[in-house]
């Protein structure tokens, strides 16, 4: 009720003992509920809620309903009486150990505790939302784990101290003390024992907050006080945290944790079963093993190759053994090193197989093994199958590696390349494995349709042409994410990056003669339907928290920063600088674009270079005469972001490392760590 703290004790006596002749108790809940149990003036007996300040009725306290009693018993004790409080006990500490490691890998995950609350990566349903809700129920989920792991260790008596135990502690006659009813609140008041008769032996027994006491009911003299243990008041706080039973408001958010929980338990048997689903699976250890297959690769691609040969072996009656190259150790009894690696970036090694080379070095073998090497890459880049060569070459120097057979390529994933290495491989072992490419080829699971809505045409002089696709309702993309076709409908796959346009897919794609890629997007027509995958490029997506960005692109790589200036809705201080061969209907359209934008105020600046035109320059051009802009961009935390073919990207990092050390006496490398430079090549 209202103006319940301004209610003090003695008023509410006064007005009970005005209005009912004979009193029994008098409680107060948690929700401030004043219950009465006396005897009126006609002699009924009286059970019910009242009006503190004027003692009338106000409502009958209702029992609770069978189903709460059910659901109550559940809780505590899983109607196992005591076994089952232990149980439940047991659970809320497991709960209390869950929360605190979830804590610690969500710091991990975001490096550090200052980003504790920064972006999340979004990989997929389970794991974007187990994280997020993590984040804002954590401190909740905590409370009601570790106060329902105190109720039960209570409950168990396992904090009684004999030291602690409740004293009464009798007033002596020299230091009476009168209890204060006028100026005592209702409010710090729990429960009242009123006196059986008039004798003055009968006391008022007060239970407040933090202690019980007898009132003379004449003198108001204090007869006892009995202090409530400390175990006593934290489990009465504990009681008040883990039901919510003193404030609706932080009830209300105990029940969002706790459907959290339930959330929790979904979503981490979802990312459990997606881990496991994508895990290596052996069969042999690979100390027992005869053949170890060892595994680099940043998709999965080259694991699907490795594991059908895994298989086929195992079906030959041999021992053979699965890992990534990053788990590569002593092999006592092997015979057989198979190396499958893709190569990353710029002939790097793929993030599973970065520590290779260095345990390579450690980890030297006891006995001859045989070694092979597939290498897995597209010849689109100059780094063709570059870390596979680079693990043939080191194993060539190891007097424990025998070559079997010489560096095997394979190009865009092919299964007809892959099994000439099989057959070749078969021979040399006499171990007979399928020939057939079908067994190799395998197109991604869970590819969705994309529907073509437009379509430029090229002509002799821009073989440019761009593409608008609309993808499902349920697809989550933004410009900088990469589209994965299948045009051959097998497993050879074709990446390019999407622009978001008028919440749609587009892309910038240079017809190739014979591409595989490009001819077949180009044959497509409006309304043409095509199976594909988004793939979440996280690196390149637009920072959120630059205040000034330069985007530079050569070619195709500019589609991506269209789609980014188109949804600079917060109107951050973008400069693009592109370069093109010459001016074309592709390029005007370009030009047409950035001046809407620069009029939206959605792009500051659009410089153009053409190497084909008279006053021919290069994007490279365009930077070295802003040199000064760029400096000072870099040195006030700006981003810049380069997009097109790595040999622009090599050409622009060489001029922006000159201008750094010429201009802000460091290096380009320190922006680069600082996460200031953002690229997507190839």
């Amino acid at each position: 009720m209202e103006n319940f703290e301004n209610i003090t004790l003695g008023q509410t006596l006064a007005v009970l003992k005005k209005n009912y002749p004979e009193i029994t108790e008098v409680s107060i809940d948690h929700n401030q509920f004043v219950t009465l149990q006396a005897i009126d003036n006609d002699g009924n007996d009286v059970n019910g809620y009242i009006n503190p300040a004027t003692a009338k009725i106000i409502g009958t306290p209702v029992k609770k309903s069978d189903f709460i009693n059910w659901v109550t018993g559940l809780h505590r004790s899983l109607f196992l009486h005591e076994t089952g409080r232990l149980f439940v006990g047991i659970n809320s500490f497991l709960l209390v150990l869950i929360a605190i490691s979830g804590f610690a890998l969500v710091i991990n995950r975001q490096r550090g505790l200052r980003n504790f609350f920064a972006k999340i990566i979004k990989e997929y349903f389970a794991q974007y939302y187990h994280v997020l809700l993590g984040r804002l129920a954590l401190i909740p989920i905590l409370i009601i784990a570790i106060s329902g792991t105190y109720l039960s260790m209570e409950r168990f008596h396992l904090f009684e101290n004999k030291n602690e135990n409740q004293t009464e502690t009798p007033t002596t006659t020299a230091a009476k003390k009168t209890f204060d009813l006028k100026n005592t609140s209702l409010a710090e008041v729990t429960k009242i024992e009123f006196p059986f008769s008039e004798d003055p032996e009968d006391y008022y027994i007060f239970e407040l907050k933090d202690r019980k006491i007898e009132v003379n009911q004449y003198s108001n003299e204090i007869i006892s006080e009995e202090l409530f243990s400390t175990t006593q008041l934290l489990s009465d706080l504990s009681l008040d945290l883990h039901t919510g039973r003193a404030n609706g408001i932080w009830a209300f958010i105990l029940g969002l944790a706790s459907l959290n929980i339930l959330f929790f338990i979904y979503s981490g048997f979802a990312m459990t079963f997606k881990r496991r689903a994508s895990r290596i699976k052996n069969k042999f250890t690979a100390q027992e093993s005869k053949y170890i297959l060892l595994v680099g690769s940043e998709n999965g691609s080259s694991l699907r190759f490795a594991n059908a040969i895994l298989k086929q072996i195992i079906d030959n009656g041999e021992k053979a053994h699965l890992a990534q190259l990053n788990n590569y150790t002593s092999y006592p009894k092997a015979e057989h090193l198979l190396i499958f690696t893709s190569t990353y970036g710029l002939g790097d090694a793929p993030s599973n197989a970065s520590k290779f080379v260095s345990l390579l070095e450690t980890n030297n073998q006891q006995q001859h093994i045989n070694y092979s090497v597939i290498g897995f890459g597209s010849k689109s880049y100059p780094d063709f199958c570059g870390f596979a060569k680079e693990i043939d070459t080191l194993l060539e120097t190891k007097n424990w590696a025998n070559r079997l057979l010489a560096l095997h390529t394979v190009n865009d994933k092919s299964a007809e390349e892959f099994v000439s290495w099989v057959k070749s491989w078969s021979a040399q072992t006499d171990i007979p494995l399928s020939t057939t490419p079908s067994v190799y080829n395998h197109i991604p699971k869970g590819l969705q349709q994309v529907m073509v809505l437009d379509k430029t045409t090229v002509s002799e002089k821009e073989q440019t042409f761009l593409l608008t696709l609309r993808a499902g309702i349920r697809s989550k993309f933004t410009s900088g994410d990469l589209l994965a076709i299948y045009p051959a409908n097998d497993n050879r796959e074709r990446l390019y990056s999407i622009g978001k346009h008028t919440g749609n897919i587009q892309l910038a794609v240079k017809l190739h003669p014979n591409g595989l890629g490009s001819a077949f997007l180009y044959n497509l027509k409006p309304g043409d339907t095509i199976k594909t995958q988004i793939i979440n490029n996280h690196a390149f997506h637009f920072p959120k928290k630059a205040r000034q960005v330069v985007l530079i692109s050569n070619g195709t790589g500019i589609a991506p920063f269209l789609g980014m200036i188109e949804q600079n809705k917060k109107k951050t201080e973008i400069h693009l600088y592109s370069g093109f061969r010459q001016k074309t209907e592709i390029t005007a359209h370009y030009e047409k674009f950035a001046a809407e934008m620069r009029q939206k105020q959605y792009l500051s600046q659009f410089h153009l270079a053409y190497s084909r035109e008279e006053n021919h320059h290069y994007v490279m051009d365009l930077i070295q005469m802003d040199a000064d802009f760029f400096a000072i961009l870099l040195q006030n935390d700006g981003v810049i972001m380069i997009c097109g073919a790595l040999a622009m990207q090599f050409d622009v990092e060489k001029v922006l490392d000159t201008i750094c050390i010429a201009k802000n006496n460091t290096t380009l490398s320190e922006y680069k760590a600082k996460g200031q430079i953002l690229t997507d090549c190839y």
